[in-house]
């Protein structure tokens, strides 16, 4: 049995204990579906319940053939795709549904234990749109797929531009700009801002933002984000991004 089956087995046990030691408090999502392409079944299990804790329609297949099938069947929203299968591979199963003209595309993001760079470049040369690490703690996997679904919803205003007291984000162009003055910043901290921009008075979690701004590209620190929010501060002023001490930050809306 491989070593990330083993971790998640414990996962799931975890996770049905922790439920039968408090009420579960049911979450509505928006009808949306979701498809995880799979050979282990366990992993899909994992998956399959903490989505479908958080009212999620979820669909399962156990390779890239079946997927394919269930992609065209079930119009999905979201397609989580292991990359080794047999039958047909991740990357392959990622290539024809990007190739089917017949469906609505949804958002792809390969689940993966493989981190080499030739995996993902093959990935997102496929047509997919993410790529998540396994095996991933439940709360840090809901997060990444808000983050994704939100994307498809429209959810975050537009799909080029944010705007939120006088700081806006060009998307498109890597543009941000306060009140008319043109701000560069660095990758990460666009980013970083991006996301808090997203979602104004949310608090993101320290959690949140690793997986959602680094994901699985290096081994950082909470300090990372310190440093990060620091150099955001100093170029777009301290009255933007408020720390929540021991959970996280959030952007301030300051129009509300």
């Amino acid at each position: 049995m491989k070593i990330e089956t083993l971790l998640l087995s414990c996962m799931i046990a975890t996770n049905i204990i922790s439920e039968t030691m408090q009420p579960m408090q049911a979450k509505v999502k928006s009808a949306q579906t979701i498809l995880l392409i799979d050979d282990e079944p366990d992993i899909l299990d994992f998956l399959q319940y903490n989505l479908e804790k958080e009212g999620y329609k979820v669909y399962t297949a156990k390779n890239g053939l079946e997927g394919v099938e269930m992609v065209q069947k079930v119009r999905p929203s979201l397609v989580l795709i292991d990359v080794m299968m047999p039958v047909m591979d991740g990357i392959e199963a990622c290539y024809t549904i990007r190739n089917d003209s017949s469906i609505q595309q949804p958002i792809i993001a390969f689940l993966t234990s493989r981190a080499e760079d030739y995996s993902q470049v093959a990935g997102f040369e496929a047509g997919a749109d993410d790529y998540i690490a396994k095996p991933i703690r439940p709360r840090l996997l809901v997060s990444k797929v808000e983050s994704l679904l939100r994307r498809l919803r429209g959810d975050v205003q537009t799909e080029k531009n944010l705007a939120v007291s006088g700081i806006s984000v060009n998307r498109e162009k890597f543009i941000v700009e306060k009140k008319d003055e043109q701000i560069q910043l660095p990758k990460k901290e666009f980013e970083l801002l991006e996301l808090l921009l997203s979602r104004p008075g949310k608090v993101f979690t320290r959690d949140e933002i690793l997986n959602l701004v680094w994901g699985n590209e290096a081994i950082v620190g909470e300090r990372t984000i310190d440093v990060h929010v620091r150099k955001l501060r100093e170029k777009l002023g301290d009255d933007y991004i408020r720390t929540i001490k021991g959970v996280g930050y959030t952007f301030v809306d300051s129009e509300k």
